[in-house]
């Protein structure tokens, strides 16, 4: 394999192809002698690789080893040398199926996938980026101390989370009772604290949230269906409407249900999860009187949601953090009183990631936030 196919297979089919393209239009040095130009570049490229922290593992289009470098060979603890299995079949390595599972799973959707690879001792990170032609490259990684103690803090948030939880519910109760007795002063006080408590109960489940799909591998997510997108969205509105209701609000959902109706592969209670956080965050930037546009379309191998508001927009700001966690928009751009977490696009994102999916977000050329879920599209 040339220094061409290596970039466009390490950097990606999109980046690494079009560094390639731009490498291969510039013009030849002459060189002394008949060797070619590529193959000192090729062969820094495989002494980069070789270097490198990470184990290296390249497979080809028929599931054959074609490099390993010394790191690789170190973690996985084989006993041949890379020479000798380079061209031997993957199954030499004698890989679990879950990482067989997530070579097969990035040739066929075209996207890194990530999980592990359990070995007697420990568990080796796994990343599998999918090149051209079926060509893979694995990323292996071992557990250091910095990543156990991110773990460790990750874990920590999601103990505290989960331990708030009760006084939170308890503290609703006293409010709720204080709420009936109040009078005067004392009952806009008991009102500011159940929009607070509310509020932190809100945020514990949204933390609570993330440090599941933080600490969910694609193997570990519940085995995906074939799901109506349509279905989801009416159930979604459903628990909406009330609050669209009370500002004149409407869904205008513009695809219609057909026999060839597209169905989602993806866990049903996570695009449930997904398609709530987008038409609440569309319904809190909707002026009154005004409709959230809903739309179901196909792309190839993916089933794509569209979600449309009639608001103000994301400025340059909203763009570039949208989906950081705690990062609320200008609040004078909202048209409603209620108040986020700051974590629903968060967990929105981080929903796509773990289904094999993306979402992004940019602004409608007629006006208006523009949001793109694309998950998987069941076949």
């Amino acid at each position: 394999m040339n220094s061409s196919a290596l970039l466009a297979l390490l950097l990606g089919a999109g980046a690494g192809g079009a560094l390639v393209a731009v490498l291969q239009q510039r013009p030849k040095r002459r060189r002394r002698g008949r060797q070619s130009q590529l193959e000192p570049g090729e062969q820094q490229l495989r002494e980069w690789i070789e270097a490198v922290p990470q184990g290296w593992l390249l497979i080809s289009g028929d599931n054959r080893i074609a490099s390993l470098n010394p790191r690789a060979e170190w973690l996985l603890e084989v006993e041949d040398s890379a020479l000798a299995l380079r061209g031997e079949p993957l199954e030499a390595l004698e890989p679990p199926d879950e990482v067989l599972h997530l070579v097969e799973l990035a040739r066929e959707r075209g996207l890194a996938q990530r999980g592990t690879w359990p070995l007697l001792n420990s568990n080796l990170d796994v990343r599998v980026m999918p090149g051209n032609a079926g060509w893979v490259a694995v990323l292996l990684q071992g557990r250091n101390p910095l990543e156990s103690q991110i773990e460790q803090q990750e874990q920590w948030v999601s103990d505290v989370a989960h331990e708030l939880k009760t006084p939170l519910t308890a503290l609703r109760l006293v409010g709720d009772s204080l709420a009936l007795k109040a009078e005067g002063r004392q009952a806009v006080l008991v009102e500011r604290l159940q929009r607070e408590l509310e509020r932190l109960q809100v945020l514990v489940s949204d933390l609570l949230d993330l440090s599941r799909l933080d600490n969910t591998l694609v193997s570990e997510e519940a085995a995906q269906a074939a799901v109506d997108p349509l279905a989801v969205l009416n159930s979604v509105w459903s628990t909406l409407e009330p609050l669209a209701s009370e500002r004149g609000v409407q869904l205008n959902l513009q695809s219609q249900p057909t026999t060839n109706q597209p169905l989602a592969a993806i866990d049903p209670s996570r695009f449930h999860q997904a398609l709530l956080n987008l038409l609440d965050n569309a319904l809190r930037y909707s002026p009154d009187q005004s409709t959230i546009d809903v739309d179901v379309v196909v792309r190839n191998r993916w089933c794509m949601v569209v979600v449309r508001d009639h608001g103000p927009g994301l400025s340059a700001t909203d763009q570039e953090r949208m989906f950081q966690r705690f990062y609320r928009g200008d609040p004078a751009r909202a048209r409603s009183p209620r108040s986020g977490s700051g974590l629903g696009l968060a967990i929105v994102q981080q929903i796509a990631l773990s289904q094999g999916g993306m979402v992004r977000g940019s602004n409608h050329h007629n006006g208006g936030a523009l949001f793109e879920l694309l998950v998987p599209r069941a076949l």
